[in-house]
């Protein structure tokens, strides 16, 4: 083999390494893009029920029943907030109904009552509690677990 045509070769392998290098890094990034979950924001599915039941087995007379909100695995919660959905629409920063945030390490929970004490978390303003919620008004469950992130509309009929 002349020195020619070595040098030829190993410029050849060289493009050839390269070009098969890149292939590999082209395919490798469009199936982390399209077939994993690496880069969609993670979110939870939260829904609700009302209960004619109080939490603690007493109910009073025109007393509108207990809302329950459950989600779809347990997450230790670092904020709840429930605002009207029509006053968060015109503005972001709207006072909530009930806004609890983690004071430190909040305890795992797949559901939870509206107004209720959530071990690990306390109102974000001290000695605020829930406000009443009315009939027929659409409200909004915005809830934080680290970075996972959920909301969800409700109203009571």
């Amino acid at each position: 083999m002349t020195p020619a045509t070595a040098t030829a070769l190993q410029i050849f392998m060289t493009k050839k390494t390269v070009i098969l290098l890149a292939a590999t890094v082209i395919l490798s990034v469009v199936y982390v893009i399209y077939f994993t979950d690496w880069f969609t924001p993670k979110t939870v599915e939260i829904f609700h029920t009302c209960r004619n039941a109080h939490p603690r087995g007493r109910s009073k007379s025109g007393e509108l029943p207990s809302l329950i909100f459950g989600i779809n695995q347990k997450l230790k919660l670092t904020e709840i907030k429930v605002i009207s959905a029509a006053a968060f629409r015109t503005n972001q920063n709207t006072v909530p109904l009930w806004h609890l945030v983690s004071d430190s390490n909040s305890v795992p929970v797949g559901s939870f009552y509206y107004g209720g004490r959530i071990r690990g978390m306390k109102p974000l303003i001290n000695g605020e509690h829930a406000l009443p919620l009315a009939t027929n008004v659409t409200y909004r469950l915005i809830l934080t677990a680290g970075t996972i992130k959920g909301e969800h509309d409700f109203e009571l009929k």
